[in-house]
């Protein structure tokens, strides 16, 4: 009987133990992906792509070299700026620039589709130039549309003196900035289409001329849900990554700045693991949607309410709530109203805290009501009638005296009381 017991005991002793030995992998890379990562560098960051949400910081707001990562805002300024048709010509500058290049020669011309893959994939520094003078004539002035870019977007720890991110003790930036750079580039399909593109060729006049082009972010190989963006190095700045990655509805972007080697890759793919295992983002809104219908004063009809763009919010895996939205209308609004124009905000609440806020915006135009048209008159009609107004005034006048003096001087008889 011992015996049967003993022989129990140890068959599920062994039965448990296969089902640990079958779970634990699974539970240990969960609880990793779900703990906070370490990183190596100098700087990091993490940011849900869709809603904005800072995710994990590391010395996020310390400026530092960003090397090449400078290159997607030089990147998205081309995009905005040109036509990807456009025909640049090299300068003598971007034959100057090393060490990466594709040896842009003075006098060559390319489109400025080529010199975006250029610019990603190969991460070619004569590119940046070429773009910048194309676009402000010079390289300092280039500069100053990348800084005002910048601090349209938010990044206003950044200072930019380059297109390409060689070194400069006036150049620099940090991991929150770029982020916030990336994740306004990422909106553009464009700008996606170029930093997701793992090879290239473009045509060039020599056939000894850099044709091939690979891109060095190697996150494009090795994990299966990146989506971009863009690397970078120097001596000063080490390894510099901006890496974006997606899986389903989420997109996260990591920074890692002044990596010390090779250990750049594993760091911001930890990062991303690390996002999608402790978050959820949530769609509240769409673009374009019908909110309500509103009068205008002073309007012929009525405007329609829609949202600007969609709204995002991210919240831990664990957490649950009633998503409420609240509608503030801008004061007195007003004829004429043109569509598009931002009439308000709805702004999204999670248990009572504040999510954020999306742009409300008028549907269509309304116009405004036309003042009553008055009827010209005639001078000489205005006149005779203004005459004649003031003569039955004078009769009446006179009439009114007589009456009152006949009245003073009346006899009254009075009958006896009898």
């Amino acid at each position: 009987m011992i015996t049967l017991v003993r022989r129990i005991g140890s068959g599920l002793v062994l039965f448990f133990f296969l089902i640990t030995c079958l779970i634990s992998p699974a539970s240990a890379a969960q609880q990793q992906a779900a703990a906070p990562p370490q990183v190596s560098g100098k700087a990091a960051l993490l940011m849900d792509g869709k809603s904005g949400e800072i995710l994990y910081t590391y010395n996020a707001d310390v400026p530092l070299p960003p090397a090449s990562t400078t290159k997607i805002l030089t990147g998205i300024i081309a995009i905005e700026e040109t036509e990807l048709t456009d025909i640049v010509t090299g300068g003598k500058n971007p034959t100057l620039v090393i060490p990466s290049a594709i040896g842009l020669h003075e006098g060559e011309t390319i489109t400025m589709e080529n010199l975006l893959y250029a610019l990603f994939l190969k991460s070619a520094n004569d590119a940046a130039v070429a773009i910048a003078e194309h676009i402000a004539g010079s390289v300092p002035a280039f500069s100053e549309l990348m800084n005002k870019k910048a601090r349209e977007l938010g990044a206003v720890n950044s200072n930019f003196v380059n297109p390409h991110g060689l070194p400069d003790p006036d150049h620099y930036s940090t991991a929150h900035d770029l982020a916030v750079i990336a994740g306004y580039a990422m909106k553009n399909p464009v700008f996606r289409e170029f930093v997701n593109t793992k090879v290239k060729v473009i045509p060039r006049k020599d056939d000894s001329d850099v044709k091939w082009l690979q891109n060095s972010n190697k996150l494009l190989w090795r994990y299966e849900a990146a989506t971009g963006i863009k690397t970078g190095y120097t001596s000063e700045a080490k390894n510099c990554l901006v890496a974006s990655a997606a899986k389903g509805d989420q997109e996260m972007i990591a920074v890692v700045l002044g990596e010390p080697g090779s250990v750049v890759w594993t760091d911001a793919q930890n990062l991303l693991d690390y996002g999608f295992a402790r978050y959820k983002t949530i769609k509240a809104k769409d673009a374009g949607m019908f909110v309500r219908e509103i009068n205008v004063s002073d309007g012929i009809g009525s405007v329609v309410l829609k949202t600007e763009e969609e709204f995002y919010f991210t919240v831990p895996r664990a957490e649950n709530g009633t998503v409420n939205e609240k509608v503030v209308l801008s004061d007195d609004i007003r004829a004429p109203v043109k569509k598009g124009q931002v009439l308000g905000k709805m702004n999204f609440y999670l248990s009572g805290k504040e999510l954020g806020s999306v742009n409300l915006i008028a549907g269509n135009d309304v116009k405004a009501k036309e003042a009553p048209k008055l009827t010209p008159v005639n001078p000489l009609l205005a006149g005779g009638l203004m005459l004649g107004l003031f003569v039955a005034w004078n009769v009446s006048k006179q009439r009114r005296r007589r009456r009152r003096f006949r009245r003073r001087n009346r006899t009254w008889h009075r009958s006896p009381i009898r």
